[in-house]
């Protein structure tokens, strides 16, 4: 598998580029693993989600945070300094275990947590469909996109990041694991302090992601005429 430890200028830029190694990959592009960091806060709806319900609009405009889509599932989360992104990109024509929705969430978040429980000395567990979370708090979530030989598996890592400011610009979630039992965010979330390196690290070995990706799909496209349109990111 490729490694990508590549962060680009913009939220567009960045979600534009995990699309795009989709495309490639079901095209027959390589298999990758990226890794990237935003240094701005903005917001990330789940393709599905409606804005309204999910988001403190009027506190984003207020505070000039960006509200843009992406294409996977899953929920609304808040970017930005000490969240870590990683981005799976993967065949599974060959791969059983990842050829249905409920298989590649159970085989990918199991070797994540395995990853996860040697790195942090301590029980890192799968809670909900697809969080990670130590004991009852959450500090990683996940989602996932399919095309017809193609998956992205992507998803956060909190950890320095400012959890008051979750409260602030997201809502309560429409949709909530069980495990959560009603609470608000920052009695839900959790950092888990540790240098994002070693996470790259862990990863990498877990997805044996050993050979650099030499060579980016284009994006300015995407980036152009959907991630930077209200067309696409307010269309809900």
């Amino acid at each position: 598998m490729h490694l990508l430890d590549l962060t680009l200028d913009s939220p567009a830029a960045n979600l534009a580029l995990d699309e795009a190694l989709l495309d490639a990959c079901e095209n027959g592009g390589a298999e990758v693993l990226r890794f990237w960091e935003s240094s701005a806060y903005f917001v990330v709806v789940g393709y599905s989600n409606q804005i309204e319900t999910e988001v403190n609009v009027a506190e984003c405009r207020k505070r000039n945070i960006p509200i843009l889509r992406r294409c996977s599932g899953g929920g609304t989360v808040l970017q930005g300094p000490g969240c870590l992104n990683y981005s799976l990109i993967l065949n599974f024509e060959t791969e059983p275990k990842l050829q249905t929705i409920p298989g590649a969430n159970c085989s990918i978040m199991r070797r994540n947590a395995q990853a996860l429980t040697k790195l942090l000395n301590r029980d890192v567990d799968v809670r909900g469909i697809t969080d990670l979370a130590i004991g009852d708090l959450k500090f990683s979530g996940n989602a996932q996109r399919r095309k017809r030989r193609a998956l992205i598996f992507h998803g956060t890592f909190l950890l320095t990041f400012n959890l008051e400011l979750v409260s602030q610009l997201l809502r309560r979630p429409s949709k909530e694991p069980d495990y959560r039992v009603g609470r608000e965010h920052k009695k839900f979330l959790t950092n888990i302090h540790i240098d994002p390196q070693r996470i790259k690290d862990a990863l990498s070995a877990a997805w044996n992601a050993d050979q650099r990706l030499r060579e980016l799909p284009a994006i300015e496209e995407l980036v152009r005429e959907k991630y930077s349109t209200d067309e696409w990111n307010l269309k809900f």
